[in-house]
């Protein structure tokens, strides 16, 4: 069992607080709309479970993710892969750290650390 780890900083013009409103407050909304082959996001249980389903044909059936963290005074969210097809037999979970800043002339750079937990 081992950590492979990947950190990517990626830079934009859009507002740091707009754009975690969009890809983290309001992304069981927003997903479906942006990618077609997203049939629905569920919430499970308390809703730190989201279980994100495909549409029928596509190579995967859904996702769950674990939400540990939503923080949107420091616009920072934590959360884990914890089941899905993409997992395999080789990857136990893969979890998700997000981190936007402000930067530059009211852009944002968002920096994310990604984790998998290899079996």
């Amino acid at each position: 069992m081992g950590v492979t780890s990947y950190t990517h900083e990626t830079t934009t013009p859009v507002a740091p607080t707009r754009l975690f409103k969009a890809l983290v407050v309001d992304s069981d909304n927003l997903i479906p709309k942006l990618m077609p082959q997203v049939k629905n996001i569920e919430a499970e249980g308390d809703g730190s479970i989201k279980k994100m389903n495909f549409v029928e044909g596509s190579p995967i059936k859904y996702l769950k993710h674990k939400i540990h963290v939503i923080d949107d005074k420091n616009l920072v969210t934590k959360y884990s892969m914890i089941e899905g097809d993409v997992l395999g037999d080789k990857l136990e979970s893969i979890s998700y750290d997000l981190k936007f800043e402000a930067h530059g002339n009211g852009g944002c750079v968002c920096k994310s650390i990604t984790c998998c937990d290899i079996i």
